[in-house]
């Protein structure tokens, strides 16, 4: 490359991250420019430390016009369709004259690249709309990370006018726990026909869900989902009913034949209205920002560890001596909090 265009090049580099500020950003986004706002979603995912200051003053920004979308959580089984269904339910969305935005947790990426991304060029048709917007999740080593990343995203999506925001959960595991705490409607995805229907099902995970539907409803597989839909919907009238009075709802869906996607939307309606009226929706929300305050707390004390070269060298060196049965793992670590005491 010749001087002048590297010249040129990083001039033009220079005048892009000068776009980046979040006073230009923000205006972007209030206007529901949604190159605003990946390039918003963009600065909220970087580890750059200069990078989290306009960050913080771009989210700050958005919060006083954020908060009046319908945020929803959506899970499943490997192999239950999520992506299909996801489809399928945000072109009724959209068909509706709704804003959706479609977003991701995904404690997996950094090892395997996730699975968003093939569900992107999947959902061919949702993601050329013009009131859809599909984010692929950020890579991260730790899902505390990439979480609170999904949840800044969700202001994002909200200060630019979206009125729908799907949380997928493409990892397996935690991510449950974690996308439930930063929606109000929680919706798990089940199959039918694949031998003892609640085996191998978290009871947590069936404690969390507000809806429970069972996919691919469709064809010769329409008998096996509707008693697979029996099967579960005994289940869940065993487990304690949910504090703010909301009785989960079991049903069977087709993202191919659409049946039942409407459904799935009344019933959100019904749960979102239903947890406004009696209040709910605002208390748990209140809750949530009380829960993601400790977590970012926790993930900032943590990066400050774990970031210095020194104190990894230290950590090296324990680990070496508890391995070889010199100290035990609680004094290793007892030490360690110490020396990060005194150094503060």
């Amino acid at each position: 490359m010749k001087k002048e265009n590297v010249d040129d090049w990083i001039k033009k580099k220079r005048a892009r991250r000068g776009e980046l500020d979040a006073e230009h950003l923000f205006t972007g986004i209030e206007q529901g420019d949604r190159a605003a706002l990946s390039a918003g979603i963009t600065l909220i995912e970087s580890h750059r430390p200069e990078d989290r200051e306009d960050a913080n003053r771009l989210i700050q920004k958005c919060i006083p016009i954020s908060g009046n979308s319908i945020r929803i959580g959506i899970t499943g089984v490997p192999g239950v369709g999520k992506s299909t269904f996801i489809e399928a339910f945000g072109i009724e969305l959209a068909n509706k004259g709704k804003r959706v935005a479609v977003l991701a947790v995904d404690p997996s990426s950094s090892v395997s690249g996730g699975s968003i991304l093939g569900d992107k060029t999947r959902m061919n048709e949702l993601s050329t709309m013009e009131n859809v917007f599909i984010r692929p999740s950020p890579a991260g080593d730790t899902l505390g990370g990439v979480a609170r990343k999904t949840r800044e995203s969700i202001l994002l999506c909200e200060a630019a006018g979206f009125d729908v925001i799907l949380i997928e959960t493409v990892g397996v595991g935690q991510s449950e726990t974690v996308v439930k705490s930063m929606v109000d409607f929680f919706l798990l995805l089940m199959l039918s026909g694949a031998g003892d229907e609640l085996q191998g099902i978290k009871k947590g995970i069936m404690e969390m869900a507000d809806a429970l539907v069972i996919t691919k409803a469709d064809g010769d597989n329409v008998k096996r989902a509707n008693l697979a839909a029996r099967e579960y919907k005994n289940a869940m009238h065993l487990y304690p009913p949910n504090d703010n009075g909301w009785i989960p709802e079991v049903f069977t869906c087709s993202a191919v034949d659409g049946t039942n996607i409407e459904r799935v939307y009344e019933v959100i309606m019904r749960f979102h209205n239903a947890m406004t009226i009696n209040g709910s929706l605002e208390h748990e929300r209140h809750e949530q920002d009380k829960k993601w305050l400790s977590e970012t707390l926790k993930e900032l004390l943590l990066g400050d560890f774990f970031l210095n070269a020194d104190r990894i060298k230290e950590l090296k060196a324990l680990e070496q001596k508890v391995a070889n049965g010199e100290m035990s793992s609680f004094q290793a670590a007892d030490e360690l909090y110490k020396n990060y005491k005194n150094e503060q």
